[in-house]
This record gives structure tokens, C-alpha cells and sequence, in this order.
């Protein structure tokens, strides 16, 4: 990677944290993935219940494998084996000690911009689990909500529906069409713009493009 391009990455995290502690969430920067694993693991505790929702993210940096390297229990709904199972443990992830999760977008203010077809991804960060730990690369960040939003509809969406083999018209165009399939991954929106319990939110940013 340029060293210009790295250096604007530090600078562009140094703002989003302070404005991170505005809003009353943590913030870090790590300039690699193995450095973002390794931070990741040391804010879990061993005896926590961790879990996490639909993250590309999280498997890049190989948070799960570390996971299960250190014995941390956890809740993974890819082991269910009925479909009834699988709902069961994502309504179970609700509850856990600490959520994993991405963030589609993330501005310089540090609002955090999300977009869901369930939705039980975008509940975790409302409310249930005590910790909620993101990790964003930096090509996440945006200047603002509109920004973020521009970026969910043609950055994040349109690879995740082509991932998930949906049949969605941006999966066949490329172009977000407000669509009302039953397949649509945009059900839910939500801005996150304020921690209400202090610290809650422990966003880990990445200097290295990550997800979608």
C-alpha cells in the first residue's frame, strides 16, 4: 500500500476516534489484520459468551478461528443443523456477552451506517449484548450519513446479495433498485449515533480494506 494513502489513514482515524468519544463509544486503530485479531481477542473476557451476525470482516481478520484458539465459548449459528436451530441461536447471539460485527459504512463523525435484510444483526446494536465490537476497514470510512448511505447501496449491498446467490435486481444490474423482493437484504436501516451505556461500542478500525 502507498505510504501516502497509510499516513491519510492514520490522520482520517485520529478524527473518527475523537468523534467516537463524543458519542460515547471506544475507539482504536491497528494498521494490519493480525494487529485488529489481537486487539480483538484481549477485549473479550475468557469466560464471555461471544457471537456475531452476517460479518465478512471478522472472518478476514480471523477473529473465529482466534476465538476457538482460546477457548472462548461461543454461539455459532453456521453449526446449527435445521433451520429452526439457526434462528434459535441468532435469537440467542441477542443475548450474548460481547457481538461481533462490521459496519457497512462509518463517517468522520463517527455515526455508524447499517443496512440488514433480517434484522437481528442491526437489533445486537441496539440493544442486548454488553459489548458490541466492530471492525471496519478504513475503505468503510465516508464523509457523512448520506455518504454512508450512497456507499451501502452500491459498495455493500450489491456484492453481499451476489455473495448470498440472491436474486435481487442489483445483483442482476449492479444498481440498487429500492427493491421489495422477498429476497431483499435492506430491510432494516439504522444510524447509530450515540452509546447510551458508556463504551458499549468498541470500534476497532483498520488500516487495510476489509468487507464489503
Amino acid at each position: 500500500m502507498d505510504k501516502n494513502v497509510k499516513e491519510s489513514y492514520k490522520v482520517k482515524s485520529t478524527t473518527i476516534i475523537k468523534n467516537l468519544q463524543k458519542r460515547n463509544m471506544e475507539g482504536y486503530y491497528c494498521e494490519t489484520k493480525e494487529e485488529a485479531k489481537e486487539l480483538l481477542i484481549s477485549l473479550i473476557n475468557k469466560d464471555d459468551v461471544v457471537s456475531w451476525g452476517g460479518t465478512f470482516s471478522i472472518e478476514e481478520i480471523g477473529a473465529k478461528q482466534a476465538l476457538k484458539d482460546n477457548d472462548i465459548k461461543v454461539i455459532d449459528r453456521d453449526t446449527a443443523k435445521t433451520p429452526e436451530e439457526r434462528t434459535k441461536m441468532m435469537k440467542a447471539a441477542l443475548t450474548s456477552d460481547v457481538f461481533l460485527t462490521s459496519t457497512n459504512a462509518i463517517t468522520m463523525e463517527g455515526e455508524l451506517v447499517n443496512i440488514d435484510g433480517a434484522g437481528n444483526r442491526l437489533a445486537a446494536f441496539c440493544y442486548g449484548p454488553d459489548s458490541v465490537i466492530v471492525v471496519a476497514g478504513m475503505n468503510k470510512v465516508v464523509r457523512d450519513v448520506e455518504s454512508g448511505m450512497k456507499r451501502v447501496r452500491t459498495d455493500a449491498c450489491v456484492p453481499n446479495a451476489i455473495r448470498y446467490n440472491l436474486k435481487t435486481p442489483c445483483a442482476v444490474t449492479g444498481i440498487c433498485a429500492e427493491c421489495t423482493s422477498n429476497e431483499t437484504i435492506c430491510s432494516q436501516i439504522l444510524v447509530t449515533r450515540y452509546c447510551k451505556q458508556k463504551n458499549r461500542f468498541k470500534v476497532i478500525l483498520v488500516g487495510e480494506q476489509l468487507g464489503f
